[in-house]
């Protein structure tokens, strides 16, 4: 059984979209917290900005020096690809190629943050063709992605959605299927307790349907549904830690308090998040 204390709780950074990153780890200071998830896009850092890989690694070492020097560290890189110009199950082949390039170039941001974890979702097929074509391109997709992730030595974590963010992976069953027909070491599985409400599922479901792949936990509350401050919702926040603990969880909490309502004040929202932490999980 393990303890699950505050250095397993990280953030994503994607709460400050409207704020520099400078601002983000000023916030990450003040709460006491060391653990970024890296939200991959402007205004703090996206791939497409820079137009080589040399300019992209300047950027990556100045920030990496920056986030060092306030003892705090990347434990998730997370690429901007829920939608155009990016997908996984477009009918356009040009597109998916391009979101598999995308990936090699964000494994490669990983790496070079000192993170080998990567994320991604499955996205929204197009909802006026078959379902199960989509998946299969998806599937497809993926398991490309993967097959460079696993000669990287980089873990691709995928997480399911909502049904308003996508019509694909949304449920567990849905997740066993996929880590079923991807096939790949790589490919490893966040919860989003958000998401595994609305659906009506239990963090349980996933420890019996897939005990081994867990790599992250998107922590946020809600009534089950929106990204909320932890305490402003009615989820069983306290009883999850408990259930991770049993299964004898040593990974990160991730807080994707992600809802337009906290973005004019990001810091409050992490802030309270971390203050209710601390009622329960010990410093260490």
């Amino acid at each position: 059984m393990s303890v699950i204390s505050m250095q397993n709780v990280s953030v994503m950074s994607v709460q400050y979209v409207h704020y520099s990153f400078d601002y983000f780890l000023d916030s990450m200071e003040r709460c006491a917290l060391k653990n970024i998830d890296l939200w991959g896009g402007s205004p703090h850092y996206c791939r497409l900005d820079y137009g080589t890989s040399s300019a992209a690694f300047r950027k990556i070492n100045e920030m990496r020096k920056k986030i060092e020097s306030k003892g705090m560290r990347i434990v998730m890189y997370t690429p901007e690809t829920l939608a155009y110009p990016f997908s996984y199950s477009s009918p356009e082949s040009a597109i998916r190629d391009r979101t598999i390039d995308y990936f090699d170039m964000a494994m490669e941001d990983a790496l070079a943050f000192g993170t080998d974890r990567v994320f991604m979702n499955s996205g929204c097929g197009l909802l006026d063709l078959p379902r199960e074509e989509s998946w299969a391109r998806a599937v497809e997709t993926i398991s490309k992605i993967c097959d460079r992730a696993n000669k990287k030595g980089v873990k691709i974590v995928i997480e399911q959605l909502q049904p308003y963010e996508s019509n694909l992976l949304t449920t567990c069953k849905d997740m066993v299927r996929m880590l079923k027909e991807v096939n790949s070491p790589a490919l490893k599985v966040c919860v989003d307790v958000v998401a595994m409400e609305v659906m009506g599922e239990k963090l349980e479901d996933f420890y019996i349907s897939v005990p081994d792949k867990i790599e992250l936990i998107h922590y946020a509350d809600g009534n089950p549904s929106g990204h909320f401050i932890l305490g402003d919702g009615n989820l069983p926040l306290k009883e999850y830690v408990n259930i991770l603990q049993k299964n004898d969880y040593k990974g990160f909490i991730d807080l994707e308090i992600n809802d337009s309502i906290y973005w004019d004040d990001p810091h409050s929202s992490i802030k309270r998040s971390a203050d209710y932490l601390r009622t329960f999980l010990p410093e260490r």
